[in-house]
């Protein structure tokens, strides 16, 4: 059949401009409106105006794009956002910001696997792909060019008007919800998404051909070397979604570190991170800058710890087991361990965090020189948690056996999510034994952080990613754990009788940069000591001199 052929209904582009934005507006923005109505406090005055100004705000919009050759690509567009963007805000409360766009792009097959599934098609195919197809099924009436000019002018200014005339009319109580409820407008579908991307790309674009300055070019390593009769390796384990409030460690009424609670490790509880989102908070942990002064700018103009430990002599060693370094191991040596063929440990959509064991041990009994080795792990990344453990850690039961958590109770989530804490856990000890089963040759320690937390349907949220000013303590409040082995603390003049003491001080993701070059006693005038958590309780004898920062 011809298409052309059809019997197609026919639409002026202003009508369809109108049936669109209410499609988006009602179909695709059900969370959107649900925040405001508690936002405004139920059907009052203030809500209604603040609807009906929405609604000729997005009409208003979209008739600006409602010239011919454009109108329908746009239009398709728009409601193929708005189905993706609807389905990730409606089923896992997500804010899809510029830090979440960043984090999409770096993302891989891997790791977005899990969030392709059979409702995500059938949301896509009902929200976005059928309703695309009806608008290119529609013969759209167009004016001629210059009258039609006039008239989508004077729609708009009518628009704007009104809307403007709502708000004044209502501006307190709509003009304060709005700036104190700002999660609420970042959930406007899709068009709080298109400004986010529009704005990635623009800073994006204004960073093309950035050079990355050097720093701690005085880098050098300190006189605890002269006394080291072995090599002293620093293995840092980058943990990935481990909330701190899921470790028993930190009090949780279930039992998710019994392994390392026999390990002697010194758990710091109040640790907060740079971000909700890998692809800002690993960076930022590695970088000099701290959360209040960290951008994506600064971090990728800007030397990182693993090279200004390698200025100072350290070798360096970034192992993957998820997305990259994000350009924190350019200069150092880098191995993916996400596609081992043939390792048991590894399936299609990733491989368990223990494949990192094998490899260690293979290079902890050949270290020569002083080293820091960097593990990131995959870790507790959902949705799909129940594939980040194997089946011996199937502990907590009965636990959410799919990615699509809208399938599965809550306390089912939770079970699952625990189940990869307490593998976290296991991999965790399972280092540290293994750098004491290699202390006759090196001087070990292990520090472990995780990049954020995750939301586990807490106020409706799901996953991690929601903007910082708004994010919940679970996406921000993360596990950090220490280990050193009798040979390092000696070395070091290290008292873990006195870290303990400092356990429930504050600490963040600041205090990894300054904590580490501490760890190695590098001496630079970048090294912040007050920032070094370990520095109150090693002792001046064994590491002076380090240089604070000028």
């Amino acid at each position: 059949m011809n298409f052309h052929s059809l019997k197609r209904p026919r639409m002026g582009s202003i009508p369809l401009s109108l049936l669109v934005a209410l499609f988006i507006l009602c179909l695709q923005n059900l969370t959107f409106w649900n925040e405001a109505f508690y936002v405004f406090g139920g059907l009052h005055l203030g809500f209604y105006a603040f609807a009906a100004a929405i609604t000729l705000l997005v009409f208003a919009g979209v008739v600006l794009f409602s010239v011919k050759y454009l109108i329908k690509p746009f239009l398709v567009f728009l409601l193929i956002a708005g189905a993706i963007s609807s389905y990730y805000t409606d089923f896992f409360g997500v804010m899809i910001d510029k830090d979440m766009i960043r984090n999409a792009v770096v993302t891989t097959p891997q790791e977005a696997g899990p969030l392709i599934t059979g409702t995500f098609v059938l949301h896509i195919l009902f929200y976005g792909i059928l309703p695309s197809v009806l608008v290119c099924l529609i013969r759209i009436r167009h004016r001629p060019f210059i009258s039609k000019f006039f008239v989508n002018v004077a729609v708009i200014a009518i628009c704007l008007s009104l809307c403007i005339g709502l708000i004044l009319s209502n501006y307190s109580g709509i003009s304060s919800n709005i700036r104190e409820h700002r999660d609420m407008m970042a959930k406007l579908t899709p068009f709080a998404a298109i400004t986010s991307a529009i704005g990635l790309g623009v800073s994006t674009y204004r960073d093309i051909g950035i050079v990355r300055a050097p720093l701690g070019t005085d880098a050098k390593l300190g006189p605890m070397y002269a006394r080291a009769k072995k090599p002293v390796v620093t293995i840092i384990v980058a943990g990935e979604t481990a909330r701190a409030m899921n470790f028993s460690l930190n009090g949780y009424d279930r039992e998710t570190n019994p392994e390392l609670k026999t390990l002697g490790v010194t758990n710091f509880t109040k640790t907060t991170s740079c971000g909700t989102a890998t692809a800002v908070s690993l960076p930022c942990m590695f970088s000099v800058y701290g959360r209040k002064d960290y951008s994506d700018r600064k971090a990728r103009s800007t030397d990182t710890l693993m090279d200004v430990l390698r200025r100072a002599g350290v070798d360096g060693y970034w192992w993957d087991n998820n997305t990259g370094s994000k350009g924190i191991a350019d200069l150092i040596s880098f191995a993916s361990l996400t596609k081992q063929k043939n390792s048991p440990l590894c399936m299609d959509d990733g491989c368990l965090d223990d494949i990192f064991l094998g490899k260690l041990d293979e290079k902890l009994g050949g270290i020569t020189k002083n080293t820091v080795i960097v593990l990131h792990q995959l870790g507790s990344h959902g949705p799909a948690y129940y594939q980040r453990y194997p089946e011996e850690f199937r502990r907590f039961t009965p636990d959410c056996r799919t990615p699509q958590l809208s399938d599965c109770s809550r306390q089912e989530i939770v079970n699952a999510y625990d189940n990869s804490i307490l593998y976290t856990d296991h991999n965790l000890a399972e280092v540290i034994k293994l750098l004491k089963k290699h202390q006759d040759s090196v001087d070990g320690a292990m520090i472990y952080m995780s990049d954020h937390g995750e939301s586990l349907g807490e106020n409706g949220l799901f996953l991690h990613g929601a903007p910082y000013m708004f994010a919940p303590t679970e996406q921000t409040h993360v596990p950090f754990i220490a280990w050193f082995s009798d040979q390092y603390a000696q070395l070091t003049g290290l008292d873990r009788s006195c870290l303990q003491t400092y356990a429930d001080t504050t600490t963040s993701h600041d205090n990894l940069f300054h904590t580490v070059l501490g760890m190695m006693n590098v001496i630079t005038k970048v090294y912040n000591p007050a920032l070094d958590v370990f520095a109150a309780c090693r002792s001046s004898a064994a590491a002076n001199p380090i240089v604070p920062q000028s």
